[in-house]
């Protein structure tokens, strides 16, 4: 690998490791959304919700004067009773009771899938720029342009799957949410989703053989056939 060559991919690794940061922050935690209901009273409790890839998160808040954000129930920031379910993904069990949680499962499983798949993608990724820096490996560049694209192709995948979970939530007649926005985990998973897919797109191009910056001039400097 060309000395300019590895300066910019060492400058690409930085970014990626931003990109990975953001994406195992949105996977790990679940805070994708917060849900509340409607507040009729003051002075009353109300019971607001967050959940992100592996849980559903209550929270009963004592409610003293409106959200100056409009958010309803909240901000989720204030203090209060906390209950969070798991949905447990891939483990057989009874049937949830709760409808949040059984409808939250049903998406968040596929959610949950892709995610992992994006993760598989980036150590693959890791692995290939790694050993791009060993003498005459340049060639794995183009590989790990691959799978960091493919990682981000694989969230924004997850992001909209959660978006059309929280739509489902707000929509039905069964819950008590009317109102929502979307957290700090979703923007770190759209952060990486764009981080990861330049990236990607970096290392396919880095990787590319460099042409002449005359290819006229190549042309004319090339030896003519001889014939025998």
């Amino acid at each position: 690998m060309f000395e300019e060559q590895a300066t910019k991919v060492k400058i690409t690794s930085v970014v990626i490791i931003v990109g990975m940061s953001a994406m195992l922050a949105a996977v790990v935690t679940d805070h994708w959304a917060v849900l509340s209901p409607r507040v009729e009273k003051l002075n009353a409790t109300c019971e607001a919700a967050h959940f992100g890839l592996w849980r559903l998160c209550k929270k009963t808040i004592f409610m003293v004067k409106e959200d100056p954000q409009g958010k309803g129930c909240g901000p989720i920031s204030l203090p209060g009773a906390k209950n969070c379910s798991y949905f447990k993904h891939f483990t057989s069990g009874e049937e949830a009771e709760v409808f949040e949680v059984k409808t939250q499962k049903e998406y968040n499983i596929s959610a949950a899938a892709i995610a992992i798949f994006s993760l598989f993608f980036m150590i693959l990724g890791t692995l290939c720029v790694i050993f791009s820096f060993g003498k005459g490996r340049d060639y794995l560049l183009r590989p790990a342009g691959m799978f960091f694209a493919f990682a981000g192709l694989c969230i924004i995948i997850s992001v909209e799957v959660m978006r059309q979970s929280v739509k489902r939530m707000i929509d039905s007649d069964e819950t008590i949410w009317i109102e929502y926005y979307y957290s700090w985990s979703f923007t770190c998973a759209c952060a990486s989703f764009t981080l990861l897919i330049l990236s990607g797109v970096a290392l396919l191009l880095i990787s590319m053989p460099h042409m002449p910056r005359n290819p006229w001039e190549t042309c004319m400097d090339a030896e003519p056939d001889t014939l025998d």
